[in-house]
Formats: C-alpha cells, sequence, structure tokens
C-alpha cells in the first residue's frame, strides 16, 4: 500500500484545463484529528472544502467563522487563511483545488466570496455533496470531472441563501457576456473599446468591473484564452506556427512568438515539440 500523505487520507494531482471556465488542479478527502490546522496562502487558485462531518473554524480577514457539516468554505487566492479542526468532533472534508477565469463569478452567484467565504446550502446539501464524493471517486476522468462541478455549482446557485443585489446581478451579467464575446472573437482583431460599445458601457467602467469579478484585466483574459488555443492548436493540429498565430488574432507571427515565449517560457515550435507529461500520481505534500 502506498504511504499516506501526511496530514490527509486521500489525494490525487491532477491537471485538467481543457475547460474555458474549470481548471481542476487536485482533489482530497481528510478525516482530521482533533485541533488539526492548515495555514494557507495560494496564488492563482481557489480551494473549496466540502464539510462531510463534525466541524471546526476558519480564519481569514480577521475575521473566525464557526463551520458545520454540509457547509463549504472558500480559500481564495492571494489570501492568507487559517483553519483548525474542532477537539471534540473534528471534521471531515473533501477539498479541490480549482481555477479558471469564471470561477470567481461563479462563485458569486452562488454568494460565495473572499468577503463571505462560507456557504450554507438550504435544500440541496445532500446533492452537493453526493456529487463532490462522486467526482472523487471518478478523479481520472476529466470530463466527468468538469461535468460535476458544474452540477454543484449549479445546485449552489439554485440553492443559495445569499440574495445577489440587482447591481451584482448586472455586473455578473456583464462579465459572462465579455468572456462569451472574447471566446466567440478571439481568432479577430478585439479592442477594448469595441466590447464596452457592445454593452453599452464606459470603457474603464466595464474594465473595473471585469477585473473586480474575475481577478483578470481585459487585455489579460484575452491574451490568456488566446494562448490558450494556440497551444491547444500547436498539440492536436499540424497547422504552422503562421496558421496558428492568425487563427488566434495576430497578423504578425513574430509578435505572436514573442507573446506566446513570453506565457509559456518557449517559443511555439519548441512546445510543439516537448513531452508534457501529466502529473505524477505520487502523492505529494502540497497542504489542504
Amino acid at each position: 500500500m502506498a504511504p499516506k500523505l501526511e496530514g490527509c487520507d486521500f489525494c490525487k494531482f491532477i491537471n485538467y484545463e481543457d475547460s474555458d471556465d474549470f481548471y481542476l488542479y487536485e482533489v482530497g478527502r481528510n478525516k482530521c484529528e482533533p485541533l488539526y490546522s492548515y495555514e494557507h496562502f495560494v496564488k492563482n487558485r481557489i480551494i473549496l472544502h466540502f464539510v462531510i462531518k463534525g466541524k471546526g473554524i476558519l480564519r481569514i480577514n480577521n475575521r473566525v467563522y464557526d463551520i458545520h457539516k454540509h457547509q463549504i468554505f472558500l480559500i481564495p487566492d492571494n489570501i492568507r487563511a487559517f483553519y483548525q479542526a474542532d477537539a471534540e468532533d473534528p471534521w471531515e472534508y473533501i477539498w479541490v483545488h480549482i481555477g479558471g477565469p469564471k470561477i470567481p463569478m461563479i462563485l458569486k452567484e452562488a454568494g460565495l466570496t473572499p468577503e463571505h467565504p462560507v456557504y450554507t446550502p438550504r435544500e440541496s446539501a445532500k446533492e452537493i455533496e453526493g456529487l463532490i464524493m462522486d467526482l472523487l471517486k471518478h478523479y481520472k476522468r476529466q470530463y466527468y470531472c468538469v461535468g460535476t462541478l458544474y452540477r454543484i455549482c449549479d445546485y449552489m446557485i439554485k440553492d443559495s441563501s445569499a440574495l445577489q443585489e440587482k447591481e451584482g446581478n448586472n455586473t455578473l451579467l456583464y462579465v459572462k457576456n465579455v468572456i462569451n464575446y472574447i471566446q466567440l472573437k478571439y481568432s479577430e482583431p478585439i479592442k477594448i473599446d469595441n466590447i464596452a460599445m457592445s454593452l453599452g458601457l464606459n470603457r474603464s467602467y466595464l474594465t473595473r468591473l471585469f477585473k473586480e469579478a474575475t481577478g483578470y484585466s481585459l487585455q489579460e483574459y484575452l491574451l490568456t484564452y488566446r494562448m490558450k488555443m494556440a497551444a491547444k492548436m500547436l498539440t492536436e493540429d499540424s497547422a504552422s506556427v503562421a496558421a496558428v498565430s492568425s487563427s488566434v488574432g495576430y497578423n504578425d507571427t513574430f509578435t505572436f512568438s514573442k507573446a506566446f515565449k513570453r506565457h509559456f517560457g518557449c517559443s511555439p515550435s519548441d512546445y510543439r515539440k516537448m513531452d508534457r507529461p501529466t502529473l505524477p500520481d505520487s502523492r505529494w505534500n502540497s497542504g489542504h
């Protein structure tokens, strides 16, 4: 039997990034010892903990939250967080490391934000827990896992006890429309002014909304999405670098190659030649 990862009962490192909405990096489960604690500071990823049994505390943004079974708590990116199992009834939870430009927006629809990091389902706790356990069981199946994450978020939004104000709902709608616009037109020349005009908004106002909702600037998201699609073409297609460059909205191959190298650390031609093995199946201690 493989040795157990210190501090948890099960942990698998995966690297599912094909979806435009959800990136899934790690899944695990831990039945904690009394007073087991962990401190997190993660970058460019978000961690969700689904509490199956027991209770504990979360300390984040100088606030302490008492958390019990059936609740979900968020570890945001770039914010230090500490959590600890109860002394008498220590919790058991399943966690997922996730990312993606739509993740903050999707979670915000459910009322789960760095300012409100604890989610309490009203009626769908059983369904949500069943789905997260199912995801853990089928962690080797990328599209099954991504589909399951969609279903979990759908239940969370449907069953959220947090009521979004009209302004917040309008903001999320604007951000969704921007993402849809970019994903549809990334192969064409795109100007931020044109996006703002299509939504009837001021450019600076839209830029601020998008940054606050996703953590990306509009230019960063456009570049990231173009580079992702270019990498996919380079690994799945035999098209020339010039053809790939044109397909992701660059008229000049040299400019595209420079942007690609800044993003990935190598040229498009070298990227195509690289062996990119999946993350090893061994159990690393990354924390959870």
